[in-house]
């Protein structure tokens, strides 16, 4: 099956295609049709799976051909954390450049001034994570009276943050008469409850998560403080690496960061993400492929399509908070057989999403202990819901297995 099997409006495939989208997950194939349709939805799904595209897509499509133009919100995507919300928004826009549609995304630990502008402005798809939006909606700047399609993703992390009643305070405020798409990993007994609570006669999906990596892709980690990640980049590039490299970053900004450091020390490197136009982000991209650019920066959302046969380096300069983010990304090297090489950053706030991710794939990833940046005390760090980084209080079963105060890189992560 391809894309133009699902008969979505010219504007929507064009920007697909674009995208470099030619065929659909089978969580897109299967959800897709049924909230063209719309249906209420139950997806069993994982980040990682082309979750965000499966209701992204067919939400633009119905918003665009119902034509309502009245500057009220239309569609509440409510997602835990900034990441996940961030990365939602910039699918949105990508899916609907060619719409006219309006998204945005708030979230806290920042001042909601420019947030609450855009939303005086009108519009039609919001993405939010719980507290911020229950502010707005507090101060009288968010009303949910015109809702019309509500998505709860990743309900499973919600109760894991503890959101579960935030959300149904959110559930309350929201029209009866909408379409509803609920979203987990797993359903433990509360998650499934709310589901049935706010669900009504849904379609039920579920696929499996990615958690398989090549065996034709060599993995190593590389443990650095995070304030010598940039020097040991350029080392890395400047001595151990002549070929082309695919780092990933975080955030927009941190890609910023990288290729500016590449290009004071005169390697040749260029950033895609969210906030690059469509061209500019072709034309790095095939600077890349060309090899006119060494070095492309890139964001999980902005590498989506990206398929370079000939790439044998990777390199995560840090892990994301999603496992399976690992397989989507090292798995743009070693294709169609080829070999691959797979680096990975480590410093205090990825040892704990290290050791998820080692869990998902099934497999210890070695140490390269050979650089000059290289240390085995890290101290186990992880981020608040403002993204602000601390040393969490070990459990009594954690003290058993890890000295959270300095943690010996090797110990922890043979002591599972």
């Amino acid at each position: 099956m391809t894309f133009n099997d699902l008969k979505l409006i010219k504007p929507i495939s064009d920007a697909l295609q674009e995208e470099g989208y030619e065929n659909p997950t089978p969580i897109q194939e299967k959800s897709i049709p049924a909230i063209l349709q719309g249906k209420d939805l139950l997806g069993t799904a994982q980040t990682g799976t082309g979750k965000t595209a499966a209701f992204a897509i067919p939400i633009l499509q119905n918003l665009t051909e119902k034509n309502i133009r009245n500057n009220q919100i239309k569609a509440l995507i409510l997602t835990p954390t900034r990441e996940l919300a961030i990365q939602i928004e910039e699918s949105f826009n990508a899916y609907g450049r060619h719409l006219n549609l309006r998204n945005l995304v708030v979230f806290g630990g920042v001042k909601q001034g420019a947030q609450e502008a855009a939303l005086k402005r009108g519009v039609d798809i919001l993405v939010a994570t719980p507290g911020r939006l229950l502010d707005f909606i507090s101060q009288g700047i968010i009303s949910l009276k015109n809702l019309e399609i509500f998505v709860l993703d990743e309900a499973d992390r919600m109760l894991d943050m503890g959101f579960v009643h935030d959300v149904k305070r959110i559930v309350k405020l929201l029209p009866q008469k909408r379409q509803t798409l609920f979203f987990s990993a797993t359903f433990p007994d509360e998650i499934r409850s709310l589901a049935d609570s706010i669900l009504n006669q849904p379609v039920k999906v579920a696929v499996a998560p990615v958690s398989a990596t090549a065996d034709t892709i060599q993995q190593k980690v590389y443990f650095v403080d995070k304030d010598d990640k940039l020097e040991l980049l350029t080392h890395i590039l400047q001595n151990d690496i002549s070929d082309s490299v695919l780092v990933f970053s975080r955030t927009k900004h941190g890609a910023d960061k990288i290729v500016r450091k590449l290009q004071k020390s005169r390697i040749s490197a260029e950033a895609i993400h969210g906030n690059k136009s469509q061209n500019q982000r072709q034309n790095a991209l095939n600077n890349f492929k060309s090899g006119k650019t060494r070095i492309l920066v890139a964001t999980d959302i902005a590498a989506r399509g990206i398929d370079i046969d000939e790439l044998k380096y990777v390199v995560n300069f840090e892990l994301s908070d999603v496992s399976e983010t690992y397989v989507h990304r090292i798995g743009r090297t070693g294709r169609a057989g080829a070999e691959g090489k797979s680096i990975s950053f480590v410093d205090g706030l990825d040892l704990i999403n290290l050791k998820n991710t080692e869990k998902l794939i099934g497999k210890k990833i070695p140490v390269e202990r050979d650089h000059p940046f290289h240390t085995d005390d890290l101290v186990v760090q992880k981020r608040d819901s403002n993204n602000r980084s601390f040393t969490p209080r070990p459990t009594p079963q954690a003290k058993e297995n890890i000295n959270f105060k300095k943690v010996k890189n090797k110990n922890f992560f043979r002591n599972k």
